[in-house]
């Protein structure tokens, strides 16, 4: 039976791929292919769960094939198959089904209408990965490609200016719980001393064993899956990003933002489930975060007046009460809710078009006052202030700019004395000379080696900040992204000693991307002139084809699994001992910051309105 998981992986990158070969023109063929494609694995996934019901429902694993293998670090893909598998990959398959031909007419005569099938395939290619993953490493692959079709198709409408604004907002809390989930590994890669599976960590005498005397780290690795599964299913305090994320066409918000991939974060949960069970505390916290998030988007979907908002903020709501499930025990509670959800979710979205038409004639022909709600029954002050601030929604979005993005973008404004010139006279020989250093260890003191590491990666977190708050120049702001990569590979080679290929694995990946996304640049600037970072360009309208390529060198850039970097990024951070938080903490941020900056670079330069449009666009959002 595990041999038949290749079946569901291969399937959607097969209709992937030939959904690209279709012409743009033939609507017809490229509907068939998603729908064909879909279909069939809808066909397959029902045959083979009511076989393995059969055979009385077992736990399958599947170590597939080994990556990079060096001392003792593996990196592997592995393949499981469950109850939660189960349950995922039924409700994945119905109700992408169910979309797909919904879109093949909702979309027709849509100028994107190739490139939503094309995003639709490969979304779906990502969730089969993730929820059949056996370890960490795998889930990371799926939870990556997830999150570039949700900034694909957000922002789809891509000749507008808040789709596109929405879509960076997104990618930007995506960024935190990608980089939550490498921590995890990081850290999990100490604990067990090797890439552990999700089968291996269900037995409890392993997991005893080791915690036992790391308890702390335990509770470190809990905390950032839940951070991880927090910033995915937008909990608290995250959830802001969840409405905005409905900027996108209809059927992708029901499709993801209503139904499959918000609830991805409670399948990490569920897959980590006998991790953490264990640990009161988290359990705890588990509860309370998610029985907080309920109380505050409830209050907030009851005065939305965007239908889509009301949905997405009850839809928080409820996974904020599988949160509670799950912290209790509950897991096939949870599993039962998680497919209830999902179905109700996406069957609002879809109608609603038509339920505002409803809505309105109701209003007009059948009104009648509301009955008293549990609202009525406080003080009139409590009762009105509480009103306030759900219409401001807690004003969570103004959280999330004042202590997370503000005092990054403050920190980048104090580099404004950095110019190119400045770099390359001053960071770069400081480089070359810490190259010679570690050449040349024996040169440098003990207590000096100590520090240099920390020192290091702070130079690097410095190049990505002077990139997020970079205004003029695109070409600089690419190049001091690619720097900020050969500074961490130069803190962790002096950090512990290692081979040689390991950093060329890393650094190999970003080189050729960053190549490459520099000459696209270059190109468009000679065709274009001002590619300057202070508005949204639109290229993309009329260079479709340097925005694709440049597009592929930002994902090779940002460590996607299309380029070597994407182990490169495991491997440096297995090379960071469990009691170096600081240096860990610096090199996760300049991660976070560099995949910003990155997206930053693409959505200013090649997609919004296109600068020499005629026509006024919107700048803010109802």
């Amino acid at each position: 039976m595990s041999s038949l998981f290749h079946l569901f992986v291969l399937l959607p990158l097969v209709g992937f791929i030939l959904s690209l070969l279709v012409p743009s023109k033939n609507e017809t063929l490229l509907s068939r292919v998603a729908f064909g494609t879909v279909g069939l694995h809808t066909i397959c996934t029902q045959v083979f769960l009511v076989y393995w019901l059969f055979q009385g429902r077992p736990t399958l694993n599947l170590k597939d094939v080994v990556l990079y293998k060096s001392g003792d670090y593996e990196f592997f893909i592995d393949f499981a198959f469950d109850g939660i598998t189960a349950t995922y990959l039924f409700v994945g398959c119905i109700l992408t089904f169910l979309v797909t031909l919904y879109s093949r007419y909702y979309l027709h005569r849509e100028v994107g209408y190739k490139r939503f099938f094309n995003t639709i395939l490969f979304f779906y290619l990502g969730y089969n990965i993730a929820i059949f993953s056996g370890n960490l490493e795998t889930l990371f692959i799926g939870w990556e490609i997830l999150g570039i079709s949700s900034f694909l198709l957000i922002a789809f409408y891509r000749d507008r200016y808040l789709p596109v604004k929405n879509a960076v907002k997104v990618f930007s809390i995506y960024r935190i719980g990608d980089v939550g989930l490498i921590l995890a590994m990081w850290m999990a890669h100490h604990l067990f001393h090797q890439n552990i599976t999700f089968l291996e960590l269900s037995n409890y005498e392993i997991e005893h064993e080791h915690l036992q005397s790391h308890s702390w780290v335990g509770i470190f690795v809990s905390i950032m899956i839940l951070i991880t599964a927090a910033a995915k299913s937008a909990q608290l305090p995250f959830s802001s990003w969840l409405p905005r994320a409905m900027e996108g066409p209809t059927p992708s918000s029901a499709i993801f933002y209503g139904s499959l991939s918000v609830h991805l974060g409670v399948f990490l949960l569920l897959r980590t489930f006998p991790f953490w069970e264990h640990q009161l505390s988290v359990r705890i916290l588990i509860g309370l975060l998610g029985l907080t998030t309920t109380i505050i988007t409830t209050g907030i979907a009851r005065v939305q007046s965007s239908v889509k908002s009301q949905i997405a903020y009850s839809s928080i709501a409820q996974i904020g009460l599988i949160f509670v499930e799950l912290a209790a025990g509950f897991e096939t509670l949870a599993l039962i809710h998680f497919a209830g959800n999902a179905f109700l979710r996406t069957y609002q979205l879809l109608v609603s078009p038509s339920v505002v038409s409803y809505l309105i004639r109701e209003q007009f022909y059948h009104f009648s006052p509301r009955a008293k709600s549990i609202e009525r029954s406080f003080p009139k002050r409590i009762e009105h202030a509480l009103y306030i601030l759900c219409v401001k929604e807690w004003n969570l979005d103004s959280f999330m700019y004042q202590y997370l993005w503000n005092p990054v973008k403050w920190a980048g404004n104090k580099l404004n004395f950095m110019t190119f010139e400045r770099v390359s006279v001053s960071f770069i020989p400081v480089f070359l000379i810490g190259v010679y250093l570690l050449l040349h260890e024996e040169l440098v003191s003990p207590g000096v080696h100590e520090f240099l590491p920390v020192l290091f990666s702070i130079f690097g977190l410095t190049m990505v900040l002077k990139s997020f708050t970079e205004r003029k120049q695109a070409r600089m702001s690419w190049i001091l992204i690619i720097l900020s990569h050969f500074w961490i590979a130069l803190a962790i080679s002096f950090n512990e000693h290692y081979e040689f290929n390991e950093t060329l694995l890393y650094l190999s990946g970003i080189v050729v991307a960053g190549v490459v996304g520099y000459l696209c640049l270059r190109r468009l600037k000679k065709l274009e002139g001002s590619i300057d970072l202070d508005q949204f360009h639109g290229h993309s309208y009329r260079h479709p084809k340097i925005s694709l390529v440049f597009l592929l060198a930002c994902l090779g850039v940002t460590g996607f699994p299309i380029s070597p970097t994407f182990i490169g990024e495991d491997l440096i951070f297995s090379h960071i001992h469990e009691d170096q938080v600081v240096l860990a903490f610096f090199t996760s941020l300049t991660f976070i910051v560099d995949g910003l900056a990155i997206v930053r670079i693409y959505a200013r330069v090649f997609l919004g309105p296109h600068v020499k449009s005629i026509y006024e666009m919107a700048y803010r959002s109802s």
